[in-house]
C-alpha cells in the first residue's frame, strides 16, 4: 500500500489506539508503561505525529506486541475499508478545503472513533462496488457536488474572462468567434492548430481534440468533423488553461483520463472561462430579462441567443446554470442531458446537476423514466420530424411539469437536435426551473396557453398514475412501499391492541 507521509501517521495512530482499545487500557496507563506523555500518546494517535524508533520500541512493549508488527502499514480487518480509502490517496487528492472540510479535523474524526468510521467507509465502497463506480466517476461526482455548493457560479473566472477580453480591447457587443481565438491561440501562445489525421489514426475518430506539449509550443489537433461553433468552445478552452496558468491538465476530454481530481477541476475551469468569454454576461443578462418578459412563450427567441453567441444548446443552457442563480436568483434549477438512437425506445442520462437542492428529474438505474418527460419527448419529436426528411436544425419546446407526487411545477425548456458525428444518434438538453412565487414574478409568460401541462412522474415502476397511455412497467417499487407501509402499520397495530 502506498501512502503518503501524512497517511502513515494516521495509520500508525490508527493501530496505536486500536491495539490500545483492545487492551482495555487507557491513554493514562499506556503512558505509564511507556514512559511516553500522555499529550504526546495523544497526538500519536491523532495522526499528527510519528514517533521516533526508541519510542516505538517503547510502545511496543507496553502494548505486549512486536516492534515489526506496529509500525507494518496493514491494518485489522475492522479497519480495512479504511485503509482501502487512504490507499486509494482520494484524501490526498481532493482539495477537501474546496468543500469547506479540515483535513485535520477529518483525520481527528477517523482516529477518534476508526471503528464505527470504517463500518461507514465500508458500506459506501460496497455501494460504490455494486454500481461499478470508479475512482474516475466518484472525481466527476465530487466535480459536480462542488459546482452545485457554489450554484455553479465562480465569480473570480467571470471576472478573469471579462480581464481577458478588455486587455484583447474587445468591445462590449464583440462576440468571439472561431477565427479570433484560433488567431490568439497561435499569435499569443503560439500554438500550432492541425486537422486529426483519420486515415493515419482512425481510432481518434470520436475525439473532438488532442494536445500534444511541445517545447516550441503546443500542437492542438482538431477532429475535421467540428462545427464552427464546437471548435470556438474548444479555442475558448484552450485560452482559458493558458490565462488562468493551469498547469495540471486534461489532453483530451473523449475517454475518462483523469488522473487526479486536480485535472477535472482545471478542465472545468478553463471551460467555464470558454463559456464566459462566449456567452459574455454583459450581454446574455440583458438579453434574458427582456425573455423573461415576454408575455406569451417564445421559444424562437432562444433559438437566435444560441445562435447568436456562436455556441451550443447544451452550453447555452450550462450558460444559464451560471447565471440565473447570480442574476435573477432563480437558483432551484437543474440540467438534464439525454441520448436517443432514433428508433430505439431507450434514454440514457448522461449528464446531470442540480442546484440549490436534489431535483426529482435524476438519475436513476435500471428504471424507465417518465415518459411524460419534455426531455424525452422532444427527442420523440425529433425523430419524426426527420423522417421525411433530414432535419439539421435544433428543436425547441417548453412544459409546465407538475409531478404527480408532491405537486411541484416546473418550467421545462428543452433543445434536441442530431448529432452529426454520430449516426442516428439525437441528444436533448433540458433546463427545469423550479415555479414558486418569486420565480413567478420573473418570468411573465408562464400563464401563455402555448406551454402545455403535463402530470409527469419520476418513473413508471415509481408511478400511480395506472392509466397512463405511456407507461413501459408496471408500477412494482409503489406496490413494494405501500406493502411495506401495510406491514408496518398492521404490526404496530397488533403490537399495540396486544398492550390494552
Amino acid at each position: 500500500m502506498a501512502l503518503n507521509t501524512e497517511n502513515v501517521k494516521l495509520v500508525f495512530g490508527l493501530k496505536l489506539k486500536q491495539l490500545r482499545l483492545d487492551r482495555g487500557l487507557s491513554l493514562n496507563e499506556v503512558s505509564q508503561k511507556s514512559g511516553l506523555s500522555i499529550s504526546y500518546i495523544n497526538e500519536i494517535e491523532k495522526g499528527k505525529k510519528y514517533p521516533k524508533s526508541d519510542k516505538i520500541i517503547a510502545l511496543a512493549t507496553a502494548l505486549e506486541v512486536e516492534y515489526d508488527s506496529l509500525v507494518s502499514l496493514k491494518l485489522s480487518k475492522r479497519l480495512e475499508p479504511i485503509s482501502e480509502l487512504l490507499s486509494s490517496n482520494i484524501l490526498t487528492e481532493l482539495p477537501l478545503d474546496l468543500f469547506g472540510i479540515d483535513p485535520s479535523s477529518l483525520l481527528e474524526m477517523l482516529s477518534d472513533a476508526p471503528t464505527k468510521v470504517s463500518a461507514f467507509i465500508g458500506t459506501l465502497i460496497e455501494i460504490s462496488r455494486n454500481y461499478n463506480m470508479s475512482v474516475e466517476q466518484f472525481y466527476f461526482s465530487a466535480l459536480r457536488t462542488y459546482q452545485e455548493m457554489h450554484d455553479n457560479y465562480f465569480e473570480e473566472i467571470e471576472h478573469s474572462a471579462e480581464q481577458f477580453l478588455a486587455e484583447k480591447n474587445c468591445a462590449d457587443e464583440f462576440i468571439p468567434d472561431e477565427n479570433y481565438l484560433s488567431e490568439l491561440l497561435k499569435h499569443d501562445f503560439s500554438y500550432t492548430i492541425e486537422s486529426i489525421n483519420l486515415d493515419t489514426h482512425p481510432e481518434l475518430k470520436a475525439v473532438r481534440s488532442l494536445l500534444i506539449p511541445q517545447n516550441s509550443g503546443n500542437k492542438l489537433l482538431i477532429n475535421k468533423n467540428l462545427s464552427s461553433v464546437q471548435k470556438s468552445f474548444i479555442y475558448g478552452r484552450e485560452l482559458g488553461y493558458q490565462y488562468l496558468k493551469l498547469k495540471n491538465r486534461l489532453y483530451t476530454t473523449a475517454l475518462v483520463e483523469a488522473d487526479s481530481f486536480e485535472q477535472l477541476l482545471n478542465n472545468f475551469k478553463a471551460s467555464y472561462f470558454a463559456s464566459a468569454i462566449i456567452i459574455r454576461r454583459n450581454l446574455l443578462v440583458p438579453r434574458l430579462k427582456s425573455f423573461f418578459s415576454l408575455p406569451s412563450w417564445q421559444p424562437g427567441q432562444l433559438l437566435e441567443m444560441i445562435e447568436e453567441f456562436n455556441t451550443t444548446p447544451e452550453s447555452f443552457c450550462y450558460r444559464l446554470s451560471n447565471i440565473l442563480p447570480k442574476h435573477f436568483g432563480i437558483n432551484q434549477i437543474f440540467f438534464l442531458r439525454f441520448h436517443n438512437f432514433a428508433g430505439q425506445n431507450q434514454f440514457d442520462l448522461t449528464k446531470e446537476m442540480h442546484i440549490a437542492r436534489k431535483h426529482i428529474p435524476h438519475t436513476v438505474k435500471d428504471e424507465y423514466y417518465c415518459r411524460r418527460w419534455l426531455a424525452l419527448t422532444i427527442l420523440q419529436d425529433l425523430e419524426a420530424l426527420m423522417k421525411p426528411k433530414p432535419f439539421l436544425g435544433t428543436l425547441c419546446k417548453g412544459q409546465i411539469s407538475t409531478y404527480v407526487d408532491s405537486s411541484e411545477k416546473y418550467l421545462m425548456i428543452s433543445f434536441a437536435k442530431s448529432m452529426s458525428t454520430s449516426q442516428n444518434l439525437n441528444v436533448s438538453v433540458t433546463m427545469g426551473i423550479f415555479l414558486n412565487e418569486d420565480t413567478r414574478k420573473i418570468i411573465h409568460f408562464l400563464d401563455d396557453s402555448a406551454l402545455k401541462h403535463k402530470e409527469v412522474n419520476e418513473t413508471c415502476e415509481r408511478c400511480m398514475l395506472f392509466d397512463c397511455r405511456e407507461r413501459m412497467a408496471a408500477p412494482i417499487v409503489l406496490q413494494k412501499r405501500r406493502n411495506h407501509d401495510e406491514l408496518k402499520k398492521t404490526i404496530a397495530k397488533m403490537i399495540g391492541n396486544a398492550a390494552k
